[in-house]
């Protein structure tokens, strides 16, 4: 095989952006090749805008058993994303998932459990692992330049949203819906790379509002404590109610701080670790002598087209995944747990109770404003086909 043909399961605003950029050929070695979605209306655009030449679905079973393509692209709504990816590896194919991997970690347990049953490339669309900003702060703490680390601080809240968002569609920013708020809507990507660059907290306490700034069911506002295994805290910030906002990443280590803000990254480093600073000092007052370092930051912020080439190379050559797929349960597990903190007001030990979380779920979604339509040709919201 020296081309992968790729299907698209939901052609929404994240959709039909892959299929537009794929079907003009913008990702070497691969072509769009069908595309399905419940909507009529959204057929009709993708026969518009994307040619005659790509088969349209509006059944979920025929798309897969059509064969029409190697490798298959989810972006649907959040609940969907485990049964679909579960569906697509029984079917033969490779699939990259749109984030977050699904809404509760039980139901990504199993995708993942497909996934490995299935031996098919597996990738998920955290395309901010392509920023080059991160990947050097990866580098840089896994090299240990940073040395033990002690305190992370990330204050993610330029993420406004209007009411009229909200209003936009019915499932939004519903528990029966979407599953969640800002944690599973808009953070997503920071929750990885938070565990991507620094590792997974091993407890969590979190305080959540609950449409504090929007007439909503799910949370907009959060503040979240975490502690690491090696006794480092760090804490999570995040809102959509806040303007301006602010995006700003920080490590305090034993080496100095990394800082993460204004597309910059700036590392204070110490000439002597502050530890051994620390038991040599005999002066009294006094800390160790800092050099401010503005680190070069070299390379593209290739977005979702470096995820889905990536995807495609690793089909088609074995290249390494920058996203693998599995690993989208890691930051979903923070997600649950600052979710399960704030409703049992108490704090979460890693890993979770996965029964007692999808329990407390299934009261919200229970008195949810969205009522699930009735089982259609994808699926109704449990994921039941």
């Amino acid at each position: 095989m020296d081309k992968v043909r790729i299907g698209i399961i939901g052609i929404g605003s994240m959709g039909s952006m892959h299929a537009a950029y794929i079907s003009k050929g913008d990702i070497p070695n691969a072509e769009l090749t069908a595309v399905c979605d419940i909507d009529p209306e959204r057929l009709k655009w993708a026969r518009s805008a994307l040619g005659d030449k790509i088969r349209l679905f509006d059944d979920s079973k025929a798309f897969f058993d059509s064969h029409a393509m190697d490798a298959v692209m989810i972006a649907t709504p959040h609940y969907f994303h485990p049964p679909l990816a579960i569906k697509a590896f029984e079917a033969g194919y490779h699939v990259l998932t749109e984030k977050p991997a699904g809404v509760y970690t039980k139901q990504v347990r199993e995708m993942n459990d497909a996934a490995a049953k299935s031996g098919k490339v597996f990738g998920i669309m955290f395309n901010q692992r392509t920023n080059p900003l991160y990947q050097k702060v990866r580098d840089l703490v896994k090299a240990g330049e940073l040395g033990e680390i002690k305190r992370t601080i990330w204050i993610i809240t330029n993420w406004y949203r209007s009411q009229s968002y909200y209003d936009s569609g019915g499932w939004r920013a519903t528990w029966a819906g979407e599953g969640g708020g800002v944690l599973l809507n808009q953070d997503p990507h920071q929750l990885d790379l938070w565990q991507w660059m620094c590792g997974m907290p091993k407890r969590v306490r979190a305080f959540c509002s609950f449409g504090k700034y929007h007439n909503i069911e799910v949370e907009d506002d959060v503040t979240a404590y975490v502690e690491y295994e090696n006794g480092a805290t760090g804490l999570f910030v995040t809102s959509t109610g806040e303007a301006p906002g602010t995006n700003r990443f920080e490590i305090s280590a034993d080496r100095g701080k990394l800082v993460v803000e204004d597309g910059k990254l700036t590392f204070w480093r110490l000439r002597i670790p502050e530890r051994q600073f620390n038991a040599e000092y005999k002066g009294g007052f006094g800390e160790p002598e800092c050099w401010k370092c503005e680190i070069p930051v070299h390379g593209s912020f290739t977005e979702h087209r470096g995820i889905t080439s990536n995807w495609v190379q690793a089909i088609l050559k074995g290249a390494p995944l920058l996203a693998p797929g599995v690993e989208g349960i890691k930051g979903l597990e923070i997600s649950n747990a600052m979710h399960l903190s704030a409703w049992t007001d108490s704090w979460v030990d890693l890993p979770i109770d996965e029964d007692l979380f999808y329990e407390l779920l299934q009261e919200r979604i229970k008195s949810s404003t969205y009522k699930k339509p009735a089982a259609s040709g994808i699926l109704n919201v449990e994921g039941t086909f």
